[in-house]
């Protein structure tokens, strides 16, 4: 894509992330923050971290010199909007915050410039408000680290202009990562996909079934070790939705409520359709492709493993008491 224009407004951990990526795919990238001496405090920072990146061998070996040519600190909010193409809002989570940064965005920026905001929390619509030509506004959703986090939520409001959506997904992708449209509702996809395992982890805790400590040790080492990989639905398809029909029924015994059949799922169970090994399930992947499928699958998992061993245990545990003298 043609090289644009970026503002990053907020400049700590998350927007400054965001803003080295964008830096690194090409884009010219202006960082601006509650006030000059912040974005440049914060500007150094980055191109510390950047450093230590290189040498730990996370960043590519001329990313320093590529960001110190593509990323620099403004004096204000409206010094760095002023000729953005995109503008990314990355403040404090709080509505009253993030209302008022983007009444000085929406007042300083081009009428054209698409704004984004990277809201984990807040209704796309609500922050939309605050905004001028609210068409050109979305949510643009990174996750924490910014850097090496894959994916990014893209969240279009009701009155969003559908054009202006390809050209973010154009720019998230000249990063190297990966995009989903979702609608604007509670939670979007990411945190309440996140806090429904939590949620359901914690309840496990509280019975007494199993510590924090081993049901990490589960998601990671089971059904968690397939999803760099593979989705729910996928992972659905290929263990057999009648099979998840069974495990439902099973877990109704307890929570008939909590655990109830979903009626997609009952759709597809009552018109033969099981996933992968029928060609048709949630995903529809022909029957003739599951050999080619299990294939990919089992050397995913070995690479996955193997890396995981390269690495090493997580440092979670606290480290080994000092042998005594």
């Amino acid at each position: 894509m043609t090289e644009l224009t970026v503002a990053v407004v907020g400049s700590g951990y998350m927007g400054g992330g965001i803003a080295q990526v964008l830096a690194l795919a090409g884009a010219t990238v202006k960082i601006a923050d509650i006030s000059e001496e912040i974005a440049v405090r914060n500007y150094g920072r980055l191109l510390d971290e950047a450093r230590q990146f290189v040498a730990d061998g996370l960043f590519p070996d001329d990313a320093v010199a590529r960001l110190e040519a593509h990323l620099s600190p403004a004096a204000s909010i409206e010094e760095a909007v002023a000729d953005a193409d995109f503008i990314e809002e990355a403040v404090p989570e709080k509505i009253e915050i993030k209302h008022e940064t983007l009444r000085r965005i929406s007042a300083a920026a081009r009428p054209d410039a698409v704004i984004g905001s990277n809201t984990s929390t807040i209704l796309i619509a609500s922050l939309a408000e605050a905004v001028t030509n609210p068409e050109r506004f979305l949510g643009v959703h990174f996750s924490n680290p910014a850097p090496f986090i894959p994916g990014v939520e893209l969240i279009p409001h009701p009155g969003t202009d559908e054009s202006v959506i390809p050209m973010v997904e154009e720019l998230v992708a000249s990063t190297g990562k990966e995009t989903a449209r979702v609608k604007d509702a509670t939670g979007f996809v990411l945190n309440r996909l996140q806090y429904a395992l939590f949620h359901e982890a914690t309840q496990i805790v509280e019975e007494g079934i199993a510590t924090p400590e081993d049901i990490d040790t589960i998601v990671r080492t089971t059904f968690g070790f397939r999803l760099p990989v593979f989705g729910p639905f996928a992972i659905a398809d290929m263990a057999g939705l009648d099979v998840y029909a069974f495990c439902y029924a099973s877990l109704q015994t307890r929570w008939p409520e909590r655990f109830a059949t979903p009626e997609s799922l009952k759709e597809l169970v009552d018109a033969g359709k099981f996933g992968t090994k029928s060609g048709a399930g949630y995903l529809d992947v022909p029957a003739e492709r599951t050999p080619e499928l299990v294939a990919y699958r089992n050397k995913a998992y070995v690479a996955i493993k193997k890396l995981m061993d390269e690495l090493g245990p997580a440092p979670i545990q606290p480290a080994p008491a000092a042998a005594a003298h």
